[in-house]
């Protein structure tokens, strides 16, 4: 029988070295689950108040991803990436001595810039480092970094909190800065070996440099993400709230809930893209927008366990298939000397449903009732699949 992680064997050492630097970073993210808690207990602000610090992060994130990925163009991935932790960790360090809220959200802004730099970056990295038929794979094992870490952080986090708010600072900073501590003493192969290895698997003509605003196939694409990510953001926007004020299970049902997730992720990704890689990017990108819009959209016919956990079953697999995909398609079609670019604006389009997505579930939820919400979701979903299968590769 087949391993099905064997594809990880081809992945390249210095992706391999980054994940690891990812997971180091995630499994200290202590500060942003529990910011908003942060500002309503020890600040004092209201919960409203409270809940404008992560609209702010989102805010920060939005405005500053097309900056930052084209200035990993200029500057080179590993010397942004590596700013993006030295600089978080040292930022938190001081984050929890601000106790006026103003002061607190403006912090809150900077911050959001300063940690969110890492993602195009890293996107790019990924991007240069591996040859088109692997990259699927590749942004797979990113992610499950991403997953395993945020799979500890928030956990000791959440125990952390009871003893001393200060202290998810200081082990949030500390995680960053080991993370780039990591990343400048791994020795990295040189890019141009890989560079080589990557013209002889793909013999085509570089893009020349154009302005993202005149590439109508990023354009297209980045219209065509976000209905399906507002959708996705309802796992942690309506869908708990629905769960536990509509449906009136527990918070600890639904954090088991929320578990079924996570699982699936850290043991199926990986061999899920590898053994997809040869896909066309379209069909890809259509299968996962589907998925996760019929994974929500049918919520509006649910209210017992056994069918909700199925359905998120179907949109974690339509998640895990669409993500990794979105990099590929980024990758394939931005210039080579634009990677960091297209990927900040492509981290853009991520940000933003990050924005509006809670925030429109929420209020939908509040004012129509679940079986609105959800068959919206469902529109959104399809509206993204069709979308997907109009794509020019």
């Amino acid at each position: 029988m087949k391993n099905p992680y064997s594809g990880l064997k081809n992945i390249p050492k210095n992706i391999w070295l980054l994940a690891a630097a990812t997971l180091i970073n995630r499994a200290g993210t202590m500060v942003l689950p529990f910011i908003a808690l942060y500002a309503n207990q020890v600040l004092n602000v209201s919960k409203s108040d409270a809940g404008i610090v992560l609209a702010v992060y989102g805010v920060g994130a939005f405005v500053s991803a097309p900056f930052t990925g084209k200035l990993s163009d200029k500057i080179g991935t590993m010397r942004q990436m590596r700013i993006s932790l030295f600089a978080t960790g040292s930022f938190l360090f001081l984050y929890s001595f601000i106790t006026d809220f103003i002061l607190f959200l403006s912090l809150t802004f900077i911050w959001a810039i300063l940690s969110e730099a890492f993602r195009p970056a890293s996107m790019a990295f990924i991007s240069d480092e591996i040859t088109s038929d692997r990259r699927k794979t590749a942004f797979a094992l990113q992610r499950l970094a991403i997953n395993l870490g945020m799979s500890i952080g928030p956990v000791v986090g959440g125990i952390l909190s009871t003893i001393n708010f200060h202290i998810l600072f200081y082990i949030n900073a500390l995680s960053s800065l080991a993370a780039g501590v990591f990343l400048t003493f791994s020795h990295f192969e040189k890019h141009e070996t890989v560079q080589k290895e990557t013209e002889v698997a793909e013999p085509v003509v570089p893009r020349q440099k154009v302005s993202v605003f005149r590439d109508r196939k990023l354009i297209y694409f980045l219209l065509a993400l976000i209905p399906v990510e507002i959708v996705f953001f309802q796992h942690i926007g309506a869908l708990p709230l629905f769960i536990v004020s509509d449906l009136g299970y527990t918070t600890a049902v639904f954090g088991i809930l929320t578990a079924v997730n996570t699982v699936l992720i850290i043991f199926i990704e990986v061999p899920l893209n590898d053994s997809m890689r040869h896909w066309d990017d379209k069909k890809s990108l259509a299968l996962g927008a589907l998925l996760c819009g019929v994974g929500f959209g049918l919520m509006a016919f649910t209210n017992t366990i056994p069918p909700i956990v199925a359905l998120i079953v179907v949109w974690t697999f339509g998640e895990m298939i669409f993500f990794p995909s979105s990099g590929e398609y980024v990758a394939k079609i931005a210039p080579e000397k634009q990677r960091g670019e297209y990927m900040g604006y492509f981290q853009m389009a991520f940000s933003f449903a990050f924005m509006v997505g809670p925030w429109l579930g929420a209020t939908v939820l509040d004012l129509y009732g679940p079986f609105n919400l959800w068959i919206g979701c469902l529109a959104f979903g399809l509206i993204s699949t069709v979308m997907m299968l109009r794509l020019k590769i």
